[in-house]
Parts: structure tokens; C-alpha cells; sequence
């Protein structure tokens, strides 16, 4: 029964589902119905987002990461607060920058992923590569970043936090060329004294042993404390710490020295050639990001000029330096990198340090600078600007710093800036050397040409005057043109010049003072320079000015000393060098530095050899304008006196000019000298250039200066001199910068 129940049941659905298959149209009706559509929103792509996030990391951008982020995400972290973790992992890695891949993305509908494959470049364990996974979220059609610590690093979860552990290498030592140290890492003692204090007939030992100790001339030392109370501490200098414990029952003898002990950067002698070596000093607030992710801690001392700041990756050495992942209690969960520590290198630099602190005393009580190069090398053997300044006041833990640090950043004397590199000058009737080059080799001069050097010169309608008359002298008459040199005639240079701008050659001055060097930088390269200035004439008495060195020239002293080398050593431009070589600790040579030639003078031998002529006659004529100067100097030497004239009323002095002694233990040099508003270039810069020819040759100076009483201690009062073989110079004071009256220069 219950079978055919089943059966019957069978027989029906086969019936139904014949009905269904059979239907007909009804009246009216259609058989395609419309499909139903589903509208279905395509997400955009993650790619862009993702990388753009990436982008913005590699230029430090945090603000554009942080709009990237999720509302949920900035929610949790606000935008400094994810800025400074940025910076501070940055910090941390001593991150120099960042490359990125993306390596994969995954979309869902209001969800995605890109992972990417980071390399961190650090400065202090090179290298690193991580991957991370991005997941971000859709918000109003746009994708946002789910933001977490593991996309700075991926084991940045749970409070894991990165841990550099460092240890810094001694500063390397910069040495001049006979190995005696300009600046190295080593203690010292700030010295300074109470004069009342000192034992009963010990003043003069007192000073001797200071001067022994600090590097001082005691002339100068007796000046700091005569005016003062007796009871008043004075800073005198500095000293190594070896020299002061040696001397320390002296000093306990004598009473009133007062020491005080300091690990520091020690400049010997209270800096020699401190704007060619430089200083240190701490980091500024203002530096800390940029230096710690360049490998600093940010309590170091760094170069600030000179070789120190040029060196400094030298100086530095390699740091020893462990990242670690740490957690939040500051335990290691893993070390990611490890680099072992390499000593700094030493710099070895072309200064004769003896030579150096003579010439800065030299220079001393004098506003300007002088440049000693070696003649056929272009090694720098001194190079002074003055004021100078002490490069161990910037330690605040010298105990001197207190007192004499603000006199280092007084504005009105700038002693931190090199004069010898990047302030122009007029130069005056140095510059009469290469009109007298421009006039040889244009063809329209011979040395035996003349001209009456006469008072006044008038060929374009002004009046331009000799110096002779402003010094009511007679005019040095009928002259050759190298006697014109040898007497600086004025008359000579304004009519060469002019007759140069005539005769369809207006621009051959200034070309052949861009052919000796001038107007461009000397690619001295070590220390900041600037190019100076020289003048295509645009008038003729714009020629007639630059004839003399005046109109807008302008120049810098080692400008000068490079093509005073020149002229002296037969044409040859020599880039000034002021590094020797850079060693291991070992002292093994890392780089070596030798002579480079940049040109050669364009200029025949044999006119070359009649302005050396010219400028001989200028230190052994009679009439030459130094000749007074140079009496009983047994070097040979070569030169030419400039007075140029300024925006003030008194000229600069200068001399320049080479020596010819031809001997194998002493290269032969050429020196610089500048001496700010000073006065006559005979009368100062002159004497000042006999005195470092003397150091250099005999180690120490052999005749005074006019203004010494003794050598280095000016004579009070101090008379000018007014009655020289050759009349003083002194320029005419003009209202304007034009010169239309100059002193013989």
C-alpha cells in the first residue's frame, strides 16, 4: 500500500513539471523580461596611496605621512607626537635617507595591503633592509593608513623601542709640515694670574714663565695686567697640561698663576694659524636632527672653519656602533647591526708653525693679513689674518672662555673672518705689474719706452695727479717704463692704461689680471674665499683709474701672493695648497696633495724678465720706493709697494714681492702683505715683509721696525716717518671712490 502511495505520488510531479515546461504567452504579453543590474563600486587602487605615504617618509615630510592616516589612526597619535617618532627613529638610526619597493598589494572591498621592502641608509652601521606591511582602510572612497610603530620597523611592536649604543674615536690631530701639532685632543690648563698676588721680586719671572707656557710675547702679557688692579684676576692663555705639571714648583715659587685643568680640543700657543686650522665647538640646538642622523650623539664638538670643518670627515674616524631592538624596560630582544670602530685620520698641513707664529707677530697691532706661499710649489707656509682670535675659548670648560670669549665675536674688529681669503681690496700700484704685462705684450710698449712723469695727466679732460705732487716733491721726470714701475709713477700708468682703451684694446688690463689669476677663486679649496673683482673699463677714465689698481678692482691677498709667485718663479700659477697629506694613525699616507698647475702667465719670457728687472729696482735703486726699506736685507729680493686708496681716509699699505736666493734648505717664498688702513705701503706693509723674509731665512728678525722700541714692543710715542729717501705716501681724500689724485702706491 505504502509502494503505490510512493508511485502515485511520482506520476504527479512528472505531470506538473510538463505543465511548467509547456506554458503558452498569455494576450499581451512579452517572453524577454528585463535582467535585473546590481551598480557595484570599483575601490581605487592602494598602490598610489601606499607610495605616496612612502614618498613623503624619504623627503622627512611628516605632516603630508601624517594626512595619509586613517581617522581612527590619527585618533590615536597626534601629529607631533608621530613627527617626533619619525625623528626620533631617525635619530636613532643616524638615517641619511631611505629607499623603498613595493613588493605586493591585496584589496578587499574596504580593506588592503602593500608590503614593501625598506634599505634604511644610516651613517653609523651602513646598510639595513626590513619588510613591512602597510594595511589600510576605505574611507569615503579613498584609501587610509592603519598606522602602527612596525612601519618605521617591523619589530616596533608591543613598546619595542630602537637602541643605538656608540662609543666615538679620538679627534684626529692636524699637524703642520714638520710634524708639530696645530690642534690635537689632549688636556690642558686655563692660565691666569692675580698680580698682587705674586711673591715679592718674582714679577719678571712671572712673566718669562708665562710667555714660556702660553706662547706669548711678554711685552704682551705686561700689557694685560699694567692697567688693571693688581687685585683682578687676568686670563693670560693656555697651555699643555705635560709643560704646566712640569713647571708646577715654578709656578708655586712665583705665587699669583692660577691653573685650572680641562680635557679639551688644545690649539698650542693660543692658536697657531687659527684661520687656516680652524676651531670646534659644541653642536647648536639648531643642528641636533641634522647631526645625529649624520651619525652624532650631539654632545661632540665639531670643525667650524678652516681644516677642522673641512676635515672633518677625516677627524672624526669610523664610530663603533650597536643598533639593538630593546623592549620597554630597555632589555635587548635583538641586535639589528654592528660596525667596530676605526682611529681618525691626522691631516698633515703645508704651515710652518714656527714660521706662522712669527709672521702673526709680525702682523701684530695691525687690522689686515699676509700670505707666505712657497715660490715654485704654491705650498701655503703662513697665512695670517689679524686680529686673530684663540681657538681654545670656544671649550666653556676653559676657564678663560668666561672672560675673553666675547672679545672673539666683536663685530668691530671681526676676528673670525680670514682677510686673507674673503675680503677684497683695492690693490693699488701692485697692480702696475700687470698693466706693465698688458702694455709689453700688446705690442704698442717696449721697455725702453718713455714718458715724462710729470705732476698732473689730463688726457681725458680731468686731471689726474702724481703723488709727488701731493708730497711736494719734484716730479720723477723723463722715465723708462720699468723705471716708472721703480718709481710707481702714476703719469706712466695712467697714460699706458688709457692708451691701451684707445687703440682698440679696452679690455686688456683686465684680461691679463684674469690671466694672472684675479677675479675668480684660487680653488685653494680648504678655506672659504671670495673672487673679488675686475672691471672691463667702460670709459676712459674708468682705464685711467684701473690703471692704478683703483676703479672697482678688487682683490684678495692671496690673489696677489699667487701671481707675485708667478712673476717670480717664470709664469707658473700654482693652485695655493694648505694640506701635505692625510695619514692613518700609523701614519701611513689615506691621500697625498701635490703641486698643481693651473696656467701660465701670458706673458714672453723676455718681458717677464723686464718686469722682475722693474721690480728689483724697486728694493735697489735709490730711487725705488722700498729701497730705504730693504738696506743691508742680504736675501734677494724682488717687489712692489701699493697705497690704495679706500672709502676712508687713510690707505691700505701693501707689499708684495719674492725671493731669489736659489737655496736648497729654503725654497724660496712669496709674501703678502696687507695692512688695513694703515697708511703708505713703504712705510708699513714694506717693512713688515723684510721682517717674515728674515724669519724665514734666519729664524728670527734682524732690524726693527721703525714704530719698535725693541722687537715686538712699540716705541711710545710713536713718530711716523717723515724724512726717507723716498717721500711718504699719502693719498689725496676725494668725495667719491674715483681716484684723480693717488699717492705713489
Amino acid at each position: 500500500m505504502k509502494n503505490l502511495r510512493a508511485f502515485s505520488i511520482l506520476i504527479l510531479m512528472s505531470i506538473l513539471a510538463g505543465c511548467a515546461g509547456g506554458a503558452t504567452n498569455l494576450p499581451g504579453g512579452s517572453s524577454n523580461l528585463p535582467t535585473p543590474q546590481v551598480n557595484v563600486t570599483q575601490a581605487p587602487e592602494v598602490g598610489p596611496t601606499a607610495e605616496a605615504f612612502m614618498k613623503a617618509w624619504q623627503s622627512f615630510d611628516y605632516p603630508t605621512m601624517y594626512a595619509s592616516l586613517s581617522r581612527l589612526s590619527q585618533d590615536a597619535i597626534t601629529g607631533d607626537d608621530f613627527a617626533k617618532r619619525y625623528t626620533d627613529a631617525a635619530e636613532t638610526l643616524s638615517l641619511k635617507s631611505l629607499d623603498y619597493t613595493l613588493s605586493s598589494t591585496l584589496v578587499r572591498p574596504d580593506s588592503a595591503q602593500a608590503s614593501f621592502k625598506l634599505t634604511y641608509h644610516t651613517a653609523l652601521v651602513g646598510d639595513l633592509q626590513a619588510d613591512v606591511v602597510m594595511n589600510l582602510s576605505l574611507e569615503e572612497n579613498a584609501w587610509k593608513i592603519n598606522w602602527e610603530d612596525a612601519l618605521i620597523h617591523p619589530l616596533l611592536k608591543g613598546g619595542n623601542k630602537l637602541q643605538m649604543r656608540v662609543e666615538v674615536p679620538s679627534r684626529g690631530t692636524i699637524y703642520d709640515r714638520n710634524d708639530n701639532a696645530l690642534a690635537v685632543q689632549s688636556d690642558a690648563y686655563a692660565i691666569g694670574i692675580v698680580p698682587g698676588q705674586f711673591n715679592s721680586g718674582m714679577e719678571s719671572r712671572a712673566v718669562a714663565l708665562l710667555s714660556r707656557l702660553t706662547g706669548q710675547p711678554a711685552a704682551w702679557i705686561e700689557a694685560m695686567y699694567k692697567d688693571e688692579s693688581p687685585d683682578y684676576y687676568i686670563p693670560i692663555g693656555e697651555a699643555s697640561a705635560q709643560d704646566v705639571d712640569d713647571a708646577s714648583d715654578q709656578i708655586a715659587t712665583i705665587g699669583g698663576i692660577y691653573t685650572t685643568k680641562y680635557s679639551t680640543r688644545y690649539y698650542p700657543s693660543g692658536g697657531i694659524g687659527p684661520h687656516v686650522v680652524g676651531y670646534t665647538s659644541f653642536i647648536y640646538p639648531e643642528e641636533l636632527t641634522a647631526k645625529r642622523q649624520n651619525g652624532y650623539l650631539g654632545d661632540e664638538k665639531i670643525g667650524r672653519a678652516g681644516l677642522e670643518e673641512w676635515g672633518e670627515q677625516y677627524l672624526i674616524g669610523t664610530r663603533a656602533a650597536s643598533l639593538y631592538i630593546v623592549d620597554a624596560n630597555g632589555t635587548p630582544v635583538t641586535r639589528l647591526a654592528e660596525v667596530s670602530a676605526q682611529p681618525a685620520y691626522n691631516i698633515y698641513s703645508t704651515i710652518d708653525s714656527n714660521l706662522q707664529d712669527l709672521t702673526q707677530k709680525a702682523m701684530e697691532g695691525f687690522t689686515g693679513a699676509a700670505v707666505v706661499l712657497e715660490r715654485d710649489t704654491g705650498r701655503v707656509l703662513a697665512l695670517v689674518s689679524t686680529p686673530e682670535f684663540d681657538p681654545n675659548l670656544f671649550d666653556p670648560n676653559n676657564n678663560n672662555s668666561q672672560y675673553l670669549l666675547k672679545q672673539v665675536y666683536d663685530t668691530t674688529e671681526n676676528r673670525l673672518y680670514n682677510r686673507a681669503t674673503m675680503s677684497g681690496y683695492p690693490l693699488g700700484s701692485v697692480f702696475k705689474i700687470i698693466v706693465m704685462a698688458a702694455g709689453l705684450e700688446s705690442g704698442l710698449f717696449t721697455a725702453n719706452d718713455t714718458y715724462e712723469c710729470g705732476y698732473e695727466f689730463n688726457e681725458t679732460g680731468r686731471t689726474y695727479t702724481d703723488w709727488t705732487l701731493e708730497h711736494d716733491q719734484p716730479p720723477s721726470g723723463l722715465l723708462t717704463l720699468p723705471e716708472g714701475l721703480m718709481r710707481s709713477c702714476n703719469i706712466w700708468f695712467y697714460h699706458l692704461s688709457l692708451d691701451l682703451y684707445r687703440n682698440n684694446l679696452p679690455t686688456a688690463v683686465s684680461d691679463m689680471a684674469r690671466s694672472f689669476g684675479l677675479g675668480k677663486a684660487t680653488g685653494i679649496g680648504q678655506l672659504s674665499e671670495v673672487t673679488g673683482n675686475v672691471p672691463d673699463p667702460e670709459s676712459e677714465d674708468d682705464a685711467v683709474q684701473l690703471g692704478i689698481g683703483q676703479s672697482t678692482l678688487l682683490v684678495t691677498p692671496l690673489q696677489v701672493a699667487e701671481f707675485i709667485a708667478a712673476v717670480g718663479n717664470g709664469g707658473t700659477l700654482y693652485r695655493p695648497q694648505v694640506v701635505e697629506k692625510i695619514t692613518s694613525v700609523d701614519g701611513d699616507p689615506v691621500f697625498e696633495f701635490k703641486p698643481e698647475v693651473k696656467g701660465t702667465l701670458p706673458v714672453k719670457p723676455e718681458n717677464l724678465a723686464t718686469i722682475q728687472d722693474a721690480m728689483r729696482s724697486v728694493v735697489t735703486d735709490k730711487r725705488g720706493t722700498a729701497q730705504w726699506v730693504m738696506v743691508g736685507l742680504q736675501i734677494p729680493v724682488y717687489g712692489k709697494t701699493g697705497t690704495a686708496q679706500n672709502d676712508g681716509p687713510t690707505p691700505h699699505a701693501w707689499f708684495a714681492g719674492y725671493t731669489d736666493a736659489g737655496r736648497e734648505d729654503k725654497p724660496d717664498i712669496a709674501v703678502v702683505v696687507l695692512c688695513e688702513r694703515a697708511g703708505e705701503g713703504s712705510d708699513y706693509a714694506a717693512p713688515i715683509f723684510r721682517r717674515i723674509v728674515e724669519d724665514y731665512f734666519y729664524g728670527k728678525p734682524n732690524k726693527l721696525y721703525p714704530w719698535e722700541s725693541t722687537f715686538y714692543v712699540t716705541e711710545t710715542p710713536y713718530k711716523e716717518p717723515t724724512d726717507t729717501p723716498v717721500p711718504p705716501e699719502v693719498p689725496t681724500e676725494t668725495a667719491t671712490p674715483e681716484v684723480t689724485a693717488t699717492p705713489e702706491q
